[in-house]
């Protein structure tokens, strides 16, 4: 969730799930790592999950055909799909909380939100 929130940018998916991933263990030093994009300390099993999700973020939901063939190749189709019904839900949640941002903003005159 950390590798795609940071692709978005929504400061409140940002704070939620920096503050879940906290709550269930990871070191801060982790959640700083991920939400700068930086994969290199995460454990070998979970890298080419992360960096499809980053790359699932970056491509607005398109993944190119080898990346998601290597996801099922790796995790096998039913995790493949669930990790991609994730990434689904958390583009979603990225989109609401951005337009909410948005909308603050507009109403505010640009003091609040972004």
């Amino acid at each position: 969730m950390l590798a795609a929130t940071a692709v978005y940018g929504c400061r409140y998916c940002s704070y939620l799930h920096t503050r879940e991933a906290l709550k269930s263990g990871l070191p801060k030093e982790e959640v700083v790592r991920l939400l700068t994009h930086s994969i290199e300390s995460c454990p070998e099993e979970e890298v080419v999950a992360l960096f499809y999700a980053q790359h699932w973020a970056e491509s607005n939901a398109q993944p190119e055909a080898d990346a998601v063939q290597r996801l099922e190749q790796i995790y096998g189709s039913e995790k493949a799909e669930a990790i991609n019904l994730v990434l689904r839900m958390i583009q979603l949640g990225n989109l609401a909380g951005n337009s909410c941002d948005y909308l603050l903003y507009r109403i505010s005159f640009g003091r609040w939100g972004r």
